[in-house]
């Protein structure tokens, strides 16, 4: 009987598994397909363009600069990402470091300002944005998520468990802060470092509304301004819609494809904590 019970628990278990993965892959095959076909087919019920065309592609490209706005998006996630890493593991080191006065006031704003929405910031941002004379530019864009408050809290909690006699140690040797900080500590924080890096380049990548504010024309805007633009109150291009998203979607791809493992790792990491 407990062998019929443990068949049955793991054929239970893999169905489960088979309709989640078909569930999560399904929207991706509908998109590719559906790029593939006619506004006619789009609107029915066939999972399988009758004949393929590439009529959305050409319109696609046509209409929308697609290989800027792809580079855009690139520069402006590893923009982000590199500055808030950056930012982070700064803040992380001299809150793990040294203990002056306010400290724990310190790092409870911190934690309190990860609470507040970008949305509660975004007018008064977008106000000193303005200001300054650099909307419609990338830096616009990159400028309010240089610093993350959930990049800073995330690695201060991994300095932490970093052992803290080591550090002593070297500074008895007569290493300096810096080179404590770019010979002890980061080499031995590679994995911990890049997989928050993942994990905020992929928010960069899929930054929607920021951009929509200060962006002034496709040519400064990522990739994902773009895929609106095929969207209107007057008529909805689905075809060359799903046929830009297949395109914009393919380095996203690439990226999992060759860091899946630091991928999972990374939001199974982040994810738990």
């Amino acid at each position: 009987m407990s062998i019929i019970r443990r068949g049955s628990a793991a054929i239970l278990r893999h169905g489960l598994l088979i309709i989640l993965c078909f569930t999560a892959f399904f929207p991706l095959f509908w998109m590719i397909s559906s790029s593939f076909k006619n506004m006619g087919e789009i609107l029915g019920a066939g999972l399988f363009p009758s004949q393929i065309t590439l009529e959305n592609y050409i319109y696609a490209f046509q209409e929308m600069p697609i290989a800027k706005m792809m580079s855009n998006s690139f520069f402006i996630a590893i923009a982000m990402s590199f500055f808030q890493l950056v930012i982070a593991v700064l803040t992380a080191y001299a809150l793990t470091r040294w203990d002056f006065p306010g400290k724990r006031i310190f790092y409870a704003l911190l934690t309190l300002t990860w609470l507040i929405p970008f949305q509660a910031i975004m007018i008064p941002n977008y106000i000193e944005i303005n200001n300054m004379g650099l909307r419609g530019s990338l830096i616009a864009i990159i400028l309010p998520y240089m610093a993350s408050a959930f990049c800073c809290i995330s690695m201060y909690q991994a300095f932490q468990s970093f052992p803290r006699a080591l550090l002593d140690a070297a500074r008895m040797d007569g290493a300096s802060e810096l080179q404590i900080l770019m010979d002890i500590i980061l080499p031995n924080m590679k994995s911990t470092i890049a997989s928050l890096g993942i994990l905020q380049f992929i928010t960069g990548w899929n930054e929607y509304m920021w951009p929509m504010l200060v962006t002034t024309g496709l040519d400064s805007a990522p990739i994902q301004m773009g895929l609106r633009s095929f969207v209107s109150s007057d008529a909805n291009m689905w075809g060359s819609l799903m046929a830009a998203a297949t395109v914009s979607s393919i380095p996203i791809l690439i990226i999992y494809m060759v860091l899946q493992k630091n991928i999972v790792n990374s939001f199974m990491k982040w994810g738990i904590k």
